[in-house]
């Protein structure tokens, strides 16, 4: 039985990696999430197998109620929630370490005679889960707009307070690590990494946010991998190391495409501020509007169209008729490609995702390094509803907070139509620079009726 139950475990670990390679493009990303939920089948039945395994009542109790919660809501999500469902599922697996942990300090008396290794992964992997349960929790919370997406800080105590909880929860662990038994101590270091977690989400702001769930996935992954060490769980041990190694990757790439440190984002980032509806000395600046005749008329004679799609067109579900709109553009001999910024929207691979639904060609969509050599040669940019990745402002403001990330250069186009709601500002919570560029026409509504109104107006072109 243990040999069997070996080989289903290296089994299941080739399909989690086999399938996570599938997820490099979406034309394979379906059949690598298929590929890597089989594999998770299996790790589950092999630990199952586990001789000694008891309480199969609570097992399939608990089997239920994640299937009763879990298939429904990943139905029914919408694509633009997203971004919260993986923050709120990422906490859930962070706090079920947690928990682990704690029934693995009382099981064992206070890990009495357990290897130190056994204590020591245990401990890391509760304080970890902890900090990750309860900051996934105020990601969700900011992303869902329950709480204010603008920075939550307290000043110049935000740091002291942030080392002083940290602090606590290693004292909790040495202590226990060295021989405490007693329960409270468990729960002072649960509450304790809990605080941290909250108090070190709350003040990031929006336009951070893709990052830190980014970096609380792979924090998970870890307290995972720590937990399975402690347990000598060999499927714990290796999918926590994929989604830690994973999800760390990530982090850094998210975070050298805004150009920023982790550590600054962790400290505290920009985003979610007061919004600012005018120039630095006051005054107010004119805004030239369009119509969807006008440019509908003007991308009919344009040579090169680049959609540069954001946030907005998500919200609008624009995403098959901006398909459409292209489709009646290329058939008029217009080339069509879509600028595609590396944190555009609420999480990584966001407007990819969106667009592939739409049946949008994989080679049309261009990543950043890509595009922005481009635009010089772009008649028409069409910007639906992205903001602070547009924002020149990054390139020319060093007083600006987004100052030094890398932008979507589209003011470097012959001409920018943007398509927006109003004159709100994004994420970072800072006017657009853009919008008052004389190249820029504004046409103002939702995105997915000002886009279908053009596509009726070429159709009649």
């Amino acid at each position: 039985m243990t040999t069997f139950i070996a080989v289903l475990y290296i089994i299941s670990f080739a399909l989690f990696i086999y399938g996570l390679m599938g997820l490099t493009g979406p034309r394979t990303a379906v059949r690598g999430n298929w590929i890597a939920a089989v594999g998770m089948g299996i790790a589950v039945i092999a630990t199952l197998l586990t001789p000694g395994m008891s309480n199969w009542l609570l097992i399939a109790l608990g089997v239920a109620i994640g299937v009763v919660v879990g298939v429904p809501s990943a139905r029914k999500v919408k694509m633009t929630a997203m971004p919260q469902m993986v923050a709120l599922f990422n906490g859930v697996g962070g706090g079920a370490v947690a928990l682990i942990a704690w029934v693995e300090f009382r099981t064992t008396e206070g890990y009495a005679h357990e290897p130190a290794y056994v204590a020591i992964a245990s401990l890391f992997a509760a304080i970890v889960g902890s900090v990750s349960f309860w900051g996934s929790n105020i990601a969700f919370g900011k992303l869902q707009e329950l709480i204010s997406g603008r920075p939550i800080t307290l000043g110049k105590l935000q740091q002291p307070v942030n080392a002083l909880v940290l602090i606590a929860a290693i004292v909790f662990a040495v202590v226990i690590a060295t021989g405490g038994s007693a329960e409270l101590l468990m729960i002072g270091l649960l509450v304790a990494a809990g605080i941290l977690g909250v108090v070190v989400v709350l003040p990031i702001g929006g336009a951070d946010m893709p990052v830190v769930i980014s970096l609380l996935n792979a924090l998970t992954g870890l307290s995972a991998a720590a937990m399975g060490l402690a347990l000598d769980n060999t499927a714990l041990i290796v999918a926590g190391m994929i989604v830690g190694a994973s999800g760390s990757i990530l982090t850094n790439l998210m975070a050298k495409a805004m150009n920023r440190s982790i550590p600054a984002i962790v400290a505290g980032g920009f985003g979610g501020g007061t919004t600012v509806a005018s120039g630095g000395s006051g005054e107010v600046r004119p805004v030239r509007s369009t119509s969807a005749s006008d440019t509908a008329i003007q991308m009919a004679y344009a040579n090169k169209v680049v959609v540069v799609p954001g946030y907005g067109m998500a919200v609008a579900q624009a995403q098959h008729v901006v398909r459409e709109m292209a489709k009646l553009l290329e058939a008029k001999g217009i080339t069509v490609a879509y600028a595609i910024h590396p944190v555009a929207g609420r999480m990584p691979g966001h407007m990819n995702v969106l667009l592939a639904e739409a049946d949008v060609p994989y080679e049309q969509l261009k990543e950043m390094d890509e595009i922005n050599s481009e635009f010089a040669q772009t008649d028409v940019a069409l910007v639906i509803g992205a903001n602070d990745v547009t924002n020149p402002a990054a390139e020319t403001d060093p007083g600006s907070p987004i100052y030094g990330m890398p932008i979507l250069k589209v003011n470097h186009s012959r001409s920018v139509i943007v398509l927006k709601r109003s004159m709100s500002s994004g994420f970072a919570g800072i006017d657009n620079e853009l919008f008052y560029d004389a190249k820029t026409s504004m046409l103002f509504g939702d995105a997915k009726s000002s886009v279908g109104e053009i596509v009726e107006e070429l159709k009649a072109l």
